[in-house]
């Protein structure tokens, strides 16, 4: 059930998609504590402005059912932006990260939700 989106400004072949999904959905199962077999990650080119300046970018948004709070937060924001600075070379202040706790009835899986 987690789902972290990455919306990046730079152009990726699949070898390094290849890689990074694992990576990503890693990061994502170990930081929340939940099966990696219910992580989602997804990754997608974007034209992104930031900060009026040229440059990769990126976006991430990070969604669950519970898991989420102000220490797993940090640590996922440290681990992705680590993880997007040594693989694409976006350094951390050209990211962007955003946290969202979904109540259970608002997620849906397999012809139902989980609550």
């Amino acid at each position: 059930m987690p789902l972290l989106k990455l919306e990046t400004s730079q152009l990726l072949d699949e070898q390094k998609r290849a890689a990074l999904l694992p990576a990503l959905s890693r990061i994502v199962a170990e930081s929340i504590g939940k099966p990696e077999e219910y992580v989602m990650a997804t990754i997608n080119h974007s034209s992104i402005s930031m900060s009026a300046k040229s440059g990769h970018a990126a976006f991430v948004e990070v969604r669950s059912i519970g898991g989420l709070s102000r220490t797993v937060n940090q640590q996922l924001s440290k681990k992705v932006c680590s993880l997007l600075a040594q693989n694409l070379d976006i350094p951390p202040e050209r990211v962007y990260l955003n946290f969202t706790n979904v109540e259970a009835e608002n997620w849906g899986w397999n012809g139902n939700t989980f609550a």
